[in-house]
């Protein structure tokens, strides 16, 4: 996004973990520029008592003062809630008839995420799309593919294998296999990369 509408004023700013506890101050200072800022936050978990998280609480849902509309906070995590949950706070729980009801700490925990309107899922691939994600990274890093059937047959054998001792079909497992690959290849046929 920022290649595509860079020229058109957006801007990226990445903040450290540690860093949260000055986003108010990152606002402050873009809040009257006319560029559009996302501030990106990668791979997001926190402890229970990280100062970065109540100021990220704040940032997200406002405070007294009206959040800038030229600024968007986008976060990853591998969490889908980003505090630790232990089993001893599920005895806070409360059943109200047939209703459960989560203490405290369970609300407190899960209210970050409640936070960010759009969350977005990456479910493993079926073994279709991994296989077709692996001859797509090939091509991407020139590793020519075998030309007949019992030869993508093979290669296909090869990074279901590769899938399986990584416990996932991914695009990021794709990625990793078509690298290898390519590398093997290149050095077999004494080519540099």
């Amino acid at each position: 996004m920022l290649v595509k509408y860079g020229a058109k004023g957006l801007r990226l700013i990445e903040v450290e973990k540690t860093d949260l506890v000055d986003l108010p101050d990152i606002t402050d200072v873009i809040a009257g520029r006319p560029e559009r800022f996302i501030v990106f936050c990668d791979d997001l978990s926190f402890d229970a008592n990280e100062p970065g998280y109540k100021a990220l609480k704040v940032m997200l849902d406002g405070s007294l003062a009206q959040p800038s509309l030229n600024v968007l906070i986008y976060a990853t995590s591998n969490r889908r809630h980003l505090i630790p949950e232990y089993f001893s706070e599920n005895l806070e729980t409360k059943h109200v008839g047939e209703e459960v009801h989560p203490g405290e700490s369970i609300e407190e925990k899960i209210s970050l995420s409640e936070r960010f309107g759009l969350w977005i899922s990456f479910y493993p691939f079926s073994q279709n799309d991994y296989l077709a994600a692996v001859d797509g990274w090939l091509g991407v890093f020139g590793a020519k593919l075998p030309r007949d059937a019992r030869g993508i047959e093979a290669l296909h054998r090869e990074a279901i294998q590769f899938s399986l001792h990584r416990g996932s079909r991914s695009g990021r497992v794709a990625w990793q296999f078509a690298r290898a690959h390519a590398g093997r290849s290149a050095l077999a046929s004494g080519k540099e990369r």
